[in-house]
């Protein structure tokens, strides 16, 4: 049997372990389609210490091939559907793919994708999940042409999650430890399981929704690592609300993981739909990933009661601090206390620690003894390390006399909108290669829904005149280069930028003038 689920099909048997919109996998199937997938990568030429790319939403298939890698000493790139081809292309070469697994939803992205000059050869190692397709082997037919025996040689593969990077491409976060791949023990992942749900109250043997994309390094924490200890996974690829509220009471979830953007849609549900829920099943709710209005979590906390807990965190840093729901009305403005695998200490720009209650940049320490490194990108790695352990991801706050952790800032420029992290230079970047465009700049503004949205400004060539239909043609052109999340929801045509001598914009001065009235700066 497989390290870590083995043990759960041999308890569990026909207890459903995956639920889906299409169906029910039961513990000893999952256990057995997990062992034949080991298999079938291994016949593919894969082995420990390789890297695959995942291009999938959430459906019960993306759990056994997590199951299965993380077996087989494979490290797997989570991808981010919502990528173009060009972006695609270029992690599956930065990431050193030698194979992608892509759900059938996503054949153009994929096809498009390894047409492209810049991409790589897979050598034919595609495998399609769903209808099958001449892109690759069937997912269903590479697992009926292997057994399911047990697979010999497991070793610890994990996730390489991508983020926005700040100069423009995606930044590989990758392990620096055993969940970097290879022929450690997977155990070591169950412990770090446990500390999940240790920790934070995710009960080992509950049921976990997952309704947010399993490709961002939270929802994966709150589902996969709760699925290895034992949970069941109900998951739907796209968040709605009224379903969600159903798929609570009819399968008695025990814990999901939601983002602001997802409470106000709740929030705006009619009086008969909220009345009908019950909800008792739920023992935690966590959020994340954005700023949450104290406004949305007071009336969450009014609707569900404390189990509505909070954390601050990150793809590099992990679940930093936290703060339940009991704890938040007391500390309305903090995202919680250290929870004690992960060191806090703010600094001043000289690198002196600051007075309690003075903001400056967040710096952390894990005490478990790991370490990330961005993929292929020493200077970038380096660039946010100082002696003694200690990281950061660009974010100001401060310590007040408590412990609690309360945020004033954030990484410069980036943009938090539904939970999704953007950084503005790789927009700019294609900005400013439309033939109309001398200058540009991209930052977030409110919104009420998503927290911020992305606003484009430029500086036209000499010969070319603002309209409606230059900015239409403007967005379009980034549509053509990025993701459409990255696209700006709106165009300004500015007359001059203010930028220093050396060149340096002073992007605060644009993006102020938005956020006087909102309440908030982040």
């Amino acid at each position: 049997m497989t390290a870590l689920l083995g043990k759960h099909a041999a308890a569990k048997g026909d207890h459903p372990a995956l639920i889906d919109e299409r169906g029910t996998t039961s513990w000893a199937e999952a256990e057995s389609r997990i062992n034949r997938l080991i298999h079938g990568l291994r016949s593919m030429g894969l082995a420990a210490g390789d890297t695959i790319s995942v291009v999938s939403g959430n459906r019960r298939e993306w759990y056994e091939v997590a199951g299965a890698v993380s077996h087989a000493g494979i490290r797997y790139v989570p991808v981010n559907w919502h990528w173009s081809a060009a972006e695609l292309a270029y992690v599956l070469e930065n990431s050193d793919s030698r194979a992608m697994i892509v759900e059938d939803q996503f054949l153009d992205l994929a096809r498009e994708a390894l047409a492209r000059d810049d991409a790589p050869d897979l050598g034919g190692r595609v495998v399609v999940i769903g209808e099958p397709d001449d892109l690759g082997t069937a997912y269903e037919e590479l697992l009926a042409a292997h057994p399911d025996d047990e697979p010999d040689d497991q070793g610890l593969g994990g996730p390489m999650f991508y983020t926005s990077g700040t100069t423009g491409r995606p930044k590989g976060v990758a392990s620096g430890g055993p969940l970097g791949g290879g022929n450690a023990d997977p155990a070591i992942l169950e412990l770090i399981g446990a500390g999940l749900t240790g920790t934070l109250d995710v009960p080992a043997d509950g049921t976990t929704l997952i309704v947010g994309p399993v490709y961002h390094s939270a929802q994966w924490a709150w589902s996969f690592l709760p699925f290895i200890a034992g949970s069941t996974i109900v998951s739907r690829h796209r968040f709605d609300p009224a379903e969600m509220l159903r798929l609570i009471d009819e399968h008695a979830v025990t814990n999901i993981h939601l983002v602001p953007t997802q409470f106000v849609r709740l929030l705006r549900l009619d009086d008969a739909t909220r009345t009908a829920f019950d909800g008792s099943s739920l023992e935690c709710v966590w959020h994340g990933a954005a700023p949450c209005s104290p406004d949305v979590k007071r009336r969450m906390l009014d609707w569900w009661g404390p189990v509505v807990h909070e954390y601050y965190g990150s793809t590099e840093g992990s679940v930093v601090t936290a703060i339940r729901g009991d704890e938040w009305p007391d500390h309305p403005t903090s995202v919680g206390r250290s929870l004690g695998m992960v060191e806090i200490h703010i600094l001043d720009d000289d690198g002196g620690d600051v007075e309690t209650g003075e903001s400056g940049t967040i710096w952390m320490k894990n005490l478990m003894g790991t370490e990330f490194e961005y993929h292929k990108d020493k200077e970038k790695t380096e660039a946010n390390r100082r002696d003694g352990g200690l990281f950061t991801t660009g974010d100001v706050g401060f310590l007040d006399g408590e412990g609690y952790l309360h945020l004033s800032d954030r990484k410069i420029d980036m943009i938090i909108s539904g939970g999704v992290n953007i950084y503005p230079a790789e927009i700019e970047g294609v900005l400013v290669t439309h033939p109309a465009v001398a200058d540009a700049a991209v930052f977030g503004i409110p919104n009420e829904e998503f927290g911020e949205e992305v606003k484009g400004a430029v500086k036209l060539l000499d010969g070319h005149e603002p309209s409606d239909e230059l900015a239409d043609a403007i967005r379009d052109h980034v549509r053509g280069e990025l993701a459409g999340y990255k696209v700006p929801r709106s165009i300004d045509f500015e007359d001059d930028f203010p930028r220093t001598e050396t060149g340096k914009l002073y992007k605060r001065l644009l993006r102020d003038r938005y956020w006087q009235e909102a309440g908030r700066s982040i």
